[in-house]
């Protein structure tokens, strides 16, 4: 680390210090051939003051003791070029957060070449075992985050987080046309933690095959709002994108949905919503945050409760807007980019149901598997792609189907929920994008309930 703290006594007012260095590797083999070796880097050191109300902001891609006088000058110019256009004075005075997280491996590093070698076994193993596919990719990523911050709030916060994960996506042919899936396998840690031995990653290709196959026997879904389990990983990423965003404060603030509803029911009693910061369950969550990048204790946030909206994600800024507490979720994706609400670690609570008996519940419906992308808006409206899925015949699993959509309202579709299974699931191979990218976690249980599907 750099020891920022050093400077503490360089800051005045109110003022925010933080160097960064994010970092990021990826190799890609497309059809045997490697497409993608790449390796950057990215430093610097920004800084942030408030000042009679303004907000000033300036970056440097230099870490040293001349860049740092260098945006503090910068950035008290600027805010107090914004504070003219200030409408509140005041910000609250919060202590700030003494925090150290490192999950860097501790095992051997590997060399570029040794990494590419054992992908190329993998890639080859595919193309030898399964020969009527025709497509594959096999794609290797490295994400690490560095952050080293103060404040003039006593904050002294410094984290080296990384993840990394191994995706297989394959592709046949089928009567519809081509159809791919894709798996991963990954989380918390560098290549060398991550990185699958060669038994599981065969048996996750097995897997990926088998359903691929399923596939492209499939059946296109018939249209219409149909009762559906949704798995963990398609409540998962509902949750993040339809309820997560529409209670960011910032986004409430500008118009969300959401603000209508606090305190009022807005889903089915069996429905809640977390945002963990750094454990769940005595467990470490996908990303852990134990300090904001304004130096604010990252503390649980649960947005629902049993139902019922509670509270919103905050800023230290919005907090004191909506006389809420601040929460942690400020956070910034580069040395050059302000701190700005985003989520964490948001799930669905899980329930006491078992999986096996939501689907034996259902008459005529679909078991919805994992998804594909998709949006959401502050009116918490939602259209998602599904691209692996199963019918539910008599309470059993039929044929599976081929891609389709969901859509709907959150608000409304989350009223529905007459289920929520017992297990949980969490995924973090993900970025969210609120106009800068962001590592995020997600998951929660399987749930049951009303949804629109396409198809014919």
């Amino acid at each position: 680390m750099w020891n920022i703290s050093q400077y503490q006594g360089l800051l005045d007012g109110y003022t925010e210090l933080r160097a960064q260095e994010n970092r990021r590797v990826m190799i890609v083999f497309n059809n045997g051939n490697m497409t993608t070796n790449s390796s950057t880097t990215q430093k610097g050191i920004s800084a942030r003051v408030f000042q009679n109300g303004g907000w000033g902001f300036a970056f440097h891609p230099e870490i040293s003791k001349n860049s740092v006088d260098q945006v503090l000058k910068s950035a008290k110019e600027n805010a107090q070029f914004m504070s003219q256009f200030a409408k509140s004075k005041n910000y609250p005075h919060l202590a700030g957060a003494v925090t150290s997280f490192n999950n860097s491996s501790k095992k051997t590093k590997w060399t570029n070449q040794e990494t590419i070698e054992k992908l190329k076994e993998y890639d080859n193993w595919i193309e030898t075992t399964f020969p009527s596919l025709t497509s594959r990719r096999v794609i290797l990523l490295q994400e690490t985050m560095i952050k080293d911050s103060t404040n003039s709030h006593g904050a002294i916060n410094d984290s080296n987080y990384s993840r990394g994960f191994l995706r297989i996506i394959l592709g046949m042919k089928s009567e519809h046309g081509p159809v791919t899936l894709f798996e991963s396998i990954g989380g918390s840690g560098e290549i060398e933690d991550i990185f699958p031995d060669a038994e599981t990653f065969q048996k996750l290709a097995h897997q990926i095959v088998l359903d691929l196959t399923a596939k492209a026997e499939g059946v296109i879904p018939t249209a219409g709002k149909k009762e559906v389990v949704l798995s963990a990983g398609v409540a998962g990423v509902l949750a993040h994108e339809a309820i997560g965003h529409t209670t960011e404060a910032d986004l409430v603030i500008g118009g969300s949905i959401a603000g209508e509803y606090l305190n009022q029911s807005i889903a089915s009693p069996l429905i809640s919503i977390i945002d963990y910061a750094h454990t769940a369950g005595g467990k470490p969550v996908p990303m852990p945050v134990y300090a904001d990048d304004e130096g604010t204790l990252a503390t649980d946030t649960t947005i629902i409760e049993n139902g019922i909206l509670k509270t919103f994600m905050n800023s230290k800024s919005s907090a004191q807007h909506f006389d809420q507490p601040a929460t942690g979720h400020a956070r910034a994706w580069g040395f050059n980019d302000e701190p700005m609400i985003r989520m964490r670690n948001t799930v669905i609570a899980p329930g006491t149901s078992k999986l096996a008996d939501m689907i034996s519940s259902i008459e005529d419906g679909y078991y919805l598997v994992d998804n594909g992308g998709g949006q959401a808006d502050s009116t918490s409206e939602f259209m998602f792609v599904v691209h692996k899925g199963y019918e539910i015949k008599n309470g059993k699993l039929g044929r599976a189907i081929l891609n389709t959509t969901v859509s709907g309202v959150a608000f409304d579709m989350l009223k529905s929920v007459t289920m929520v299974s017992d297990d949980m699931q969490w995924d973090c191979d993900g970025t969210c994008g609120k106009m800068q990218p962001m590592i995020v976690g997600m998951g929660g249980p399987a749930i049951k309930c009303h949804i629109n599907i396409g198809g014919k």
